[in-house]
């Protein structure tokens, strides 16, 4: 008799423990986000966007960080578009360590788990480049957020995108300082991958600009995610079509006559390719 009652209590304790632990995981697993990149390490200064430069935000979920801000669309798990300052100081080769990607603490409705994309067939593929941010361990490592990538092919992440990011460096080194926005178009109907349904853009947009707000340069591209050898230039499109596509006011801030003429107008020639 005293034997049965022991095993029964044994049975308690171990289904308890068993319920503690499936509790325990399902909470570290939709609760719990580290946090290891988002404190300001002091190394280097806050890279600040001018407020005429940000776009608006369709969803009101902006986030910012250190060295980029993001506006993040719960319905899609990713951003809508990711916006920052690129200067010549910031182009340095300094070797970093690449970090693990981790959710973004900051991203109210808890950014994409990076596990989405394990065995889909897709890139983490980065909107704010790392290779833009190499300036500092803090900077570097803010980009391996998940709020700052989508799925991107292969190919077409190491190829024509690659190629665009390439540019845009060599123009920073001619230039000077330059704002960059970018990120996919979200749409409805697009494939999804991951337990999350993070979903795959067809096309994905850059916007470049520089100079002050008298001497505003623009220019924006538009692809489809896929490889192609064609030449930077002709994936240059007015901003126009970006905004109708994804419904995003990129330049609201700027008065209305002259931000309907440089996002109506194209001119490649203010871009040396």
């Amino acid at each position: 008799m005293v034997k049965a009652k022991s095993v029964n209590k044994n049975k308690i304790v171990y289904t308890v423990l068993l319920l503690v632990c499936v509790l325990g995981f399902w909470f570290f697993e939709n609760f719990y986000t580290p946090d290891t990149y988002s404190e300001g390490s002091g190394e280097v200064e806050k890279t600040e966007i001018p407020k005429f430069f940000l776009p608006s935000s369709t969803t009101g979920d902006i986030v910012s960080h250190e060295h980029f801000k993001l506006s993040y669309h719960e319905d899609f798990e990713q951003a809508e578009w990711v916006s920052y300052l690129l200067k010549k100081e910031h182009l340095t080769y300094d070797d970093r360590k690449r970090p693990y990607f981790i959710e973004d603490p900051k991203v109210r409705t808890k950014s994409a788990d990076w596990r989405n994309y394990k065995g889909s067939g897709y890139d983490r593929g980065h909107l704010c480049p790392a290779g833009d941010r190499r300036f500092s361990k803090q900077a570097y490592n803010e980009t391996f957020y998940t709020s700052n990538i989508s799925p991107q092919d292969r190919a077409f992440n190491a190829g024509v995108w690659n190629r665009l990011e390439l540019q845009i460096r060599q123009w920073t080194k001619k230039y000077g300082t330059l704002f960059v926005v970018t990120g996919g178009v979200l749409e409805g109907g697009l494939e999804e991958i991951g337990e999350e349904d993070v979903d795959v853009p067809r096309y994905y947009y850059k916007i470049v600009a520089r100079g002050d707000l008298d001497e505003l340069k623009l220019i924006g591209f538009l692809m489809s995610g896929e490889e192609s050898t064609k030449a930077l230039n002709q994936f240059v499109v007015p901003i126009d079509d970006i905004e109708k596509m994804t419904g995003i006011d990129f330049f609201e801030k700027l008065e209305n006559e002259k931000e309907a003429i440089l996002e109506r107008d194209v001119v490649i020639k203010n871009w040396k390719f």
